[in-house]
């Protein structure tokens, strides 16, 4: 649910800081200024942004070519139009290797199938979990309840339950997260996707 509406336009918030964050987009108000240049921006993450056009840093990574760029919308454009929008659903990989393996959800390679089902994965390592589904076999057990996992992964981010800690943070306001996909559906607050 998302109670606090924008009275300018249609964008609506779950929390009072994000519609605060997002009012400023509807004003001139622009407090974060570049260092290297006259740029002024409303949110200090657009403002890390255009600060690569200066250092070169390209983080964002196409995996179907070697283009790159500063910003996550510049590479959405890209594959979109030269790729037929193979990394459309918004996916980001933090290394070349990770783009190319989430590219073959897309063109559908999954070459390593379950013998006991139709599962098929694109990862080995993804195939061993999945047989345990078949077996039962939860190896991870949590020390605080009676949680079990088939992947140590899952055990990790379900700790953080009894934890409190949420490592994603999110650059605009102060979001944070428990796992960086949760992170990523809250950045589509801030852009409105």
């Amino acid at each position: 649910e998302k109670p606090y509406a924008c009275d300018r336009c249609d964008y609506r918030a779950t929390r009072p800081a994000d519609l605060k964050c997002h009012l400023k987009t509807h004003t001139v108000e622009k407090p974060y200024e570049c260092d290297m240049c006259d740029y002024r921006a409303s949110q200090l993450a657009l403002l890390n942004s255009h600060k690569k056009t200066h250092t070169g840093e390209k983080p964002y990574t196409c995996g179907s070519c070697d283009y790159r760029t500063t910003q996550l919308g510049n590479l959405k454009t890209h594959t979109g139009k030269k790729h037929n929008g193979s990394d459309s659903c918004g996916y980001r990989a933090g290394k070349r290797r990770d783009s190319n393996i989430h590219l073959k959800t897309h063109n559908g390679d999954r070459p390593y199938a379950c013998d006991s089902c139709d599962y098929r994965t694109m990862r080995l390592g993804h195939l061993d979990s999945h047989k345990k589904t078949h077996t039962g076999e939860r190896p991870y057990a949590c020390e605080s309840c009676d949680y079990r996992a088939v992947r140590r992964n899952d055990l990790k981010v379900h700790v953080r339950i009894h934890t409190g800690e949420k490592p994603y943070a999110c650059e605009i306001c102060d979001y944070r997260a428990v796992t960086k996909c949760v992170l990523n559906k809250h950045m589509m607050t801030h852009t409105g996707e």
